[in-house]
């Protein structure tokens, strides 16, 4: 069954495609966040941040299994595409 997962390792294990923010980039603003409460900010003080970074990875090899044709433009603007 086709699906579009959260996470690109569920893409690099066969799932078909990916759409998700980046683990690194998420990882970096919790470091930020750990920094400034070192530093003396209070956590309550603090402004709620997202990820910005958003990835999308594509598996082309699962895509020719399924017998689906993703088309160009996608397969363009993904981050990874797996062959």
């Amino acid at each position: 069954m086709p699906a579009i997962y959260q996470f690109r390792e569920f893409a690099a294990a066969g799932g078909l495609m990916s759409y998700g923010s980046s683990f690194t980039d998420s990882y970096r603003l919790a470091g930020v966040y750990a920094g400034r409460i070192l530093k003396g900010k209070k956590p309550a003080d603090l402004p709620v941040v997202q990820a910005t970074k958003v990835e999308l990875i594509i598996n082309l090899k699962t895509a020719n299994a399924l017998g689906i044709t993703v088309p160009l433009p996608l397969v363009g603007r993904a981050d990874e595409v797996t062959e």
